[in-house]
């Protein structure tokens, strides 16, 4: 029986885990504990964000009881709900980093990342991110952290101040090529300002989280709406379904490897700066007609992470096929998708500008909901 996800490490894609919760860091022992996981999963990195912090702290939740000392000794002392939250998931990133603190050695400091992320409700305020952001890098206090930061437009420039300040971020909610080159660009700059400061550019580092599942969701709406209205397009609408989301990652990739092969990037690469690595993102597939492993086994690319819900990971690991890089020969083929998308009336900007409109929502109702829960568990 081949090991599928040391084939994708073999490969060049880094494994790593979107979910964090107490119950993962409380018994190595756990099959699901974050050490089982890189030993038997080749998991080197975890992503975090409101919605995965809100199940986590959910009083329903399977690990709820991990918090009760936490819960106990917030009613102490009488804190805020909101401090409640930023002790309680800082500590949960601290002691994740720690965890994965052999990781982070053996790879040259490149993998074993945790990333916490600032408050959602920020996404559109640059100077309130830039604050936040360096408030959780000294609170967290671990080399090893990734802050998120959307990238939204007024996130980008916090992206840049972040790094220039010897921030590692992960920039996160990219869904377009064109915001993805405008993320490439706050990072360059940002390493550029630092390398201006005297700053070690090898000690700062950024992952790209570029969203690929949400942007089938939203197309194949498009395209069930199309076949419904459109008799002209609708063939044409239903051989579309699930190939968006793929040919936009493959084409972000194509993008990442013209910019950090530039001779700007070069400069920095021989101050000591590493590149900023794609991250696939929302890799989880929501349509149960599709391959579970595909947004994996279809995004195979050197220098690339690729972050999976539990349920993915698994389905990986039991039945995933992986063939070498199905990225960099597709880059025409991406086109030529883009292009036929365009040519019966979907929108790829109108798409995008939804995208990152509904999921800069989802996270500041996620992040809502982990306040409500946090305010009930500490009022039981």
């Amino acid at each position: 029986m081949t090991d599928a996800l040391a084939e994708l490490s073999a490969a060049g894609v880094a494994v790593w885990l979107d979910d964090l919760s107490r119950n993962r860091l409380d018994s190595d022992s756990n099959s699901a504990s974050i050490a089982a996981l890189v030993k038997t999963h080749h998991v080197v990195g975890i992503t975090s964000n409101p919605t995965i912090f809100a199940q986590a702290l959910s009083p329903d939740s399977p690990g709820a009881s991990s918090y009760a000392d936490a819960l106990a000794d917030a009613r102490r002392r009488g804190i805020s709900v909101e401090d409640a939250v930023y002790e309680m998931t800082t500590a949960d990133v601290r002691v994740a980093c720690d965890k994965l603190r052999e990781v982070y050695e053996a790879t040259n400091h490149l993998d074993g990342r945790v990333s916490i992320e600032v408050d959602p409700g920020l996404a559109h305020d640059t100077v309130a991110t830039v604050a936040q952001a360096a408030k959780l890098w000294r609170d967290v206090d671990r080399p090893n952290l990734f802050i998120k930061i959307p990238a939204t437009v007024e996130g980008l420039p916090a992206v840049t101040k972040s790094i220039a300040a010897g921030i590692s971020v992960n920039v996160t909610l990219i869904f377009s090529l064109e915001r993805h080159e405008a993320v490439m660009e706050a990072y360059l700059a940002g390493m550029e300002q630092a390398h201006e400061q005297g700053r070690d550019l090898a000690e700062i580092t950024s992952v790209a989280s570029f969203f690929v599942s949400r942007v089938d969701t939203e197309v194949d709406k498009r395209l069930d709406a199309i076949v419904e209205r459109d008799g002209n397009n609708a063939a044409a609408a239903k051989q579309l379904r699930g190939t968006a989301a793929i040919a936009n990652a493959r084409l972000a990739y194509q993008r990442f490897q013209r910019v950090f092969t530039s001779k700007r990037w070069f400069a920095l690469a021989e101050a000591g700066a590493r590149p900023q690595r794609p991250l696939w993102a929302s890799t989880g597939v929501k349509d149960p007609n599709y391959d579970d492993t595909r947004y994996v086994t279809e995004l195979v690319a050197t220098g690339t992470v690729n972050t999976m819900p539990e349920k993915t990971l698994l389905a990986v690991a039991d039945h995933g096929k992986i063939v070498g890089d199905t990225v960099t020969g597709g880059y025409d083929k991406a086109e030529v998708t883009l292009a036929a998308l365009a040519k019966i009336g979907v929108d790829y900007d109108d798409v995008v500008t939804a995208l990152e409109r509904e999921a800069v929502k989802k996270f500041k109702d996620s992040w809502r909901q982990l306040l409500d829960s946090m305010d009930k568990s500490l009022n039981a």
